[in-house]
Formats: C-alpha cells, structure tokens, sequence
C-alpha cells in the first residue's frame, strides 16, 4: 500500500510543479486537465501524510518507553496513536479503491410503472417523489424530460435529469425494480397489494463518449401534451428520436422550443446507448457481475416498501429500515449509506 501511495504523493507534487511552469500556465485545456487531476489525488496526499505523521509518533512513542520517567505518559500517547494509526490506514484503503469514473457526474433517470396496473403508476408517482425530495435534501437541481401521466395519477413513464456534485456516485444503486406492498385506496376491502415500478439511473454523457451519426436517427415533431393529454403550447416543439440501429427512442418535450428539447434528447439518446454498451459490458464480466451490488439487470427486485410494517428491505443487502415514511420524504441517506459500504467492502475483498 505505501508503495502505491509513495508514487501518488510524487505525482501530486510533479502536478503542482508543471502547474507553475509558463508553458503550462498559457495553455488552458492542460491546466484544467491537472487541475482536475490533483483535486482528485488531494484527498489521499493529505491522508497519506497524516498516515506518515502518526506512523513516526508510534516510532518516537516506542523510543521513549525505554525512559523510566515518561514511560506511562508514552505507553498512553501510544495506544492512541495505535488506534488512530489503524483508522487512518482503513480510511486509506478505502481510498485506493478505483473509482467510478462516472461517479461525479450528473444522472438521468427513468421510472416507470410496471406491474400492477393504475397502483404501479400511482407508486411509480411516490418514487418520483421521493427523489425530488432527496435531491432537495443535497441542494441538486432537477430538470423535467418526459412524463406520460397515469390515468388514475403517478406516472406511466417519467424521465428527468438530476444535477449537482457526485449525484450519480450516489443514486447509481438505485435501478432496478422497486417493489410496493399496501392497500390501495381503491380496494375496498382492505386486501393488501403488490406493485412494481422500474427505475433506470444513467450518468450523463458528454460528447466525447458516444459518437452518433447523424445518417442513423429519425426524428420526429409533434405538439407537446401536459397532464390529461392536453396541448400546452400550439407548436411542433416536441422531439422524438430514435437511433435506428439499436431502436433506443427518445422523448423530450418539457423545454420552450423544439431545437431545445432536440438538443436535450440528443443528451439522453446518448447516455442511453451508452449505458446499453455498460449492460453488454457488464453482462461478459462475469465475476466483476457477481462483485457488484446486484447484477446490473434492470428487472431484478432490489428494494422491498411495505406500508403495513412502515418497512423498507433492501434485498441486495438484506437492510432493512423501519422509517418508510421517512425515506418517502426523502430520507434516503441511511439506505444508501448502507449501499455505499456494502460496495467498498466488497472491493476490498477482491482486491
């Protein structure tokens, strides 16, 4: 680990160093470039040197044990040394854990009703909800796509973006099927009900990542529609694309004009393809499969919100919170805290 955490500090101090040369001040894109690059390794050089800081106290502590007269006052300075010295270290490994490089990026998600009819649409609904109020929580913006309202309320489908710092390093747990049990309102003998939603979180992709040609879309315009199917304005703003050779379609219509909402499903289309190649990835990495929390599949029920017990499960690592109504409102952290550990445990036990 030293070793590895030796030739981070020097390329730390390398960066500083070419950051002042002239040749480098005058050229913004380099600048950026390691700029960028030493606010990642920032964290681990301070950690690092607080690692080497308790390591020469231990070794200074040691020495004085030897003297009679400061022999208690060492021995107690040494045992929290020890203990700090070992908390920095798992601090560090966790550190050293490859990072998602998608993980500061913004997130487009999708959520959709499944199973269960007007109920799933209705919870597809609270989901939403959720979220919004969880983005709040961590001062991110959302930004309204696509929504194709339930006929009896909630959502059949709704599409937005969620912007802020780290969004995807957090909400990338979050896809896959989400299970609802209660009673509905409009069961009238109190049966309790199961229903399903689906939730897809993609990071945002820049321009650099999928390269699209334009000769393989279809593009679309018509009127855009609000809640009840109405028309909200009387121009041709709304876009649908479809990239011909993977069939992946696109809707934006939330934007004021149709070259925005074109340039805004251009965004999606292409975190969508993108994440397609990450499935078809993940899908021949086997082992890397089983590593993860959960296998990646979008039908695969990872979370359990049972309204009679106030209880959420989530399966992949069997926690289970009774605060229902509090994650409703938004309360997610404690899940995906829980999430977040579970993951780096995990990397831990592979490396």
């Amino acid at each position: 680990m030293e070793e590895r955490l030796e030739v981070i500090y020097k390329r730390f101090n390398e960066i500083e160093q070419l950051l002042m040369s002239p040749e480098i001040m005058n050229d913004f894109k380099k600048v950026s470039k390691l700029s960028k690059e030493q606010s990642d390794l920032r964290e681990i050089v301070d950690k690092y040197e607080e690692y080497k800081e308790t390591k020469k106290g231990i070794e200074e502590s040691k020495i004085l044990l030897n003297d009679a007269e400061l022999k208690e006052m060492a021995e107690l300075e040494l045992t929290e040394l020890q203990f700090n010295f070992e908390k920095i270290t798992k601090e560090l490994e966790i550190l050293l854990i490859p990072k998602d490089e998608n993980d500061g990026k913004n997130v487009i998600m999708e959520i959709r009703g499944a199973a269960g009819g007007d109920e799933a649409n209705i919870f597809a609904g609270d989901l939403f909800r959720m979220y919004t109020y969880y983005a709040e929580k961590n001062n991110w913006k959302i930004e309204l796509i696509n929504e194709v309202p339930g006929s009896s309320g909630g959502f059949s489908q709704v599409e937005y973006m969620i912007k802020g710092e780290n969004v995807y390093s957090k909400l990338k747990y979050e896809s896959g099927a989400h299970r609802v049990q209660r009673v509905p309102e409009t069961e009238s003998q109190g049966r309790v009900h199961t229903s399903t939603a689906t939730v897809v979180v993609m990071p945002e992709i820049e321009d650099v990542d999928v390269e699209i040609k334009e000769s393989d879309l279809k593009i679309d315009v018509y009127h855009s529609s609000g809640a009840g199917g109405q028309s909200v304005n009387t121009s041709n703003s709304a876009v649908r694309i479809t990239h011909l050779p993977t069939n992946t379609v696109v809707t934006c219509q939330n934007e004021r004009s149709q070259a925005q909402n074109k340039e805004k499903a251009m965004q999606i289309l292409k975190s969508k393809i993108y994440d397609n190649l990450e499935q078809q990835k993940n899908n021949e990495l086997t082992t890397e499969r089983k590593n993860k929390i959960g296998t990646g599949d979008r039908s695969e029920k990872i979370r359990t919100y049972n309204y009679p017990q106030n209880r959420v499960t989530d399966h992949r690592i069997n926690y289970s919170i009774m605060e229902l109504d509090r994650v409703m409102n938004g309360n997610l952290e404690p899940i995906i805290t829980a999430l977040i550990t579970e993951d780096q445990k995990r990397k831990l036990e592979g490396n």
